[in-house]
């Protein structure tokens, strides 16, 4: 029996004929701001695998495309879109091997995943809590669960993970409180209920993880409660330090470098205080900060304090911005030293432990670092600084994932494995 295909008719065509056009309107106009996005980019010839980062800036801004569309067709929040997307395509947990117990817990009602290496040590173990990056309002425990699962067998080190929470359900200081909660909780069982030497515990993170770890430090520093042991060092891989500079060197030479560009910085650090994006422009021109505090962070934030070679790829003196009040009181917690730990005096700096700092020449954080250590050597504190030639923002989150994988990021995730085997 000869069977005939039909094409179509009447209403049903019409209908059908108009949903084929609208997939295709869809199709082309992601494709098409996705190349508009794309031709934005810059990926200089330095960078590591250039050719793949690419590719995956390329899949990063589709889904971006996709996520902003469906939030402004009211169907999802493009934040949630994107969280979902990670967590079923680019946050694939494999089994635990060999040598390690891990364990998913509550700290004081926050979350966290412990790493136990499960080899015979004589005496207690070293400890690390590590906080996740992603703006503060991305990221997760499972999006890093490879590198804390290395950096535990590796330096043969208790690692907590912790799932602070995140904006834009919770602003600013929730993520903060949250990894202070979980701290505090580990330090006051570390040796009774993991075998952890409370004074070698180390606060870590990378990126907006990294502000985390070394705000925490200044604010237990400031803490009259102090039963508890300080943290004894912190680990802070291409941290985010401050919100009053975007005009720096590194925000200049690598504004448009993936996956972080100069401005979704400042989209981030809105994001985290109150939400209110429309900012952006003000902040990137630097806007925002007191003529009267401008003298003191310069003294901080001047491109003369770096290293001669971070200004050999170019650089403008960015012209003095106007001061605008009302964005200032706005945004005027971004400015201190719990958001912005570049930011505080010498006096609270003073109080931090020894620090690891891993800065990447293609990252528009790379000075944020670089000055850090600068203000932390002045004061004589002890300071280990790793940078990575070719390195870029967030390669840390492409460590062990497949395809995905970055030969740099073991670079990263073994310079503070080295360091925390010091502690």
């Amino acid at each position: 029996m000869q069977i005939q295909s039909r094409e179509p008719t009447g209403a049903y065509a019409k209908a059908y004929s108009t949903e084929e056009m609208s997939n295709t309107a869809f199709l082309l106009l992601v494709i098409g701001l996705v190349y508009a996005e794309l031709m934005n980019s810059d990926v200089p010839c330095g960078v590591a695998n250039r050719g793949k980062l690419r590719m995956v800036h390329g899949l990063f801004v589709g889904i971006a495309v996709v996520a902003r569309i469906l939030h402004r067709l009211g169907i999802c929040h493009q934040v949630s879109f994107t969280r979902w997307f990670v967590a079923c395509f680019l946050s694939h947990l494999k089994q635990v091997p060999a040598g390690l117990r891990v364990k998913d817990m509550t700290f004081s009602e926050v979350p966290v995943r412990v790493y136990e290496p499960t080899s015979v040590c004589d005496g207690l173990r070293r400890g690390l809590m590590y906080f996740h990056g992603g703006g503060w309002i991305l990221g997760s425990i499972d999006s890093v669960d490879e590198v804390c699962r290395h950096i535990a067998i590796e330096s043969d080190t208790t690692v907590i993970s912790v799932g602070y929470r995140l904006a834009p359900e919770h602003r600013y200081p929730a993520q903060l409180d949250d990894c202070e909660k979980a701290t505090c909780h580990f330090l006051s069982v570390a040796e009774t209920e993991f075998g952890v030497d409370s004074h070698r515990v180390a606060v870590g993170g990378d990126s907006t993880g990294a502000n985390l770890a070394a705000a925490l430090c200044q604010r237990l520093a400031c803490s009259e409660d102090r039963h508890l042991p300080f943290p004894c060092a912190q680990v802070l891989i291409y941290p985010a330090l401050q919100m009053a500079d975007f005009n720096l060197p590194s925000y200049q030479q690598n504004h448009a470098v993936p996956i972080l560009f100069r401005g979704r910085m400042a989209f981030y650090f809105l994001q985290y205080l109150n939400g209110d994006v429309s900012l952006c422009q003000e902040v990137l021109e630097g806007n925002h900060v007191p003529t009267e505090l401008r003298p003191r962070y310069e003294l901080w934030l001047s491109p003369s304090n770096l290293p001669p070679e971070c200004l050999t790829r170019g650089f403008y003196k960015h012209p003095s911005p106007e001061y605008d009040g009302e964005v200032y009181h706005a945004i005027k917690e971004g400015l201190e030293p719990e958001v912005s730990p570049l930011l505080a005096d010498d006096a609270l700096i003073q109080k931090t432990p020894r620090t690891f700092i891993l800065t990447c020449e293609y990252d528009v954080l790379r000075d944020d670092g670089i000055l850090y250590r600068k203000r932390l050597l002045d004061l004589g504190k002890d300071v280990t600084w790793q940078h990575v030639l070719d390195g870029f923002h967030g390669m840390i989150n492409f460590f062990n994932q497949g395809w995905l994988t970055f030969p740099s990021a073991v670079q990263v995730v073994d310079g503070a494995v080295h360091y925390i085997k010091t502690l």
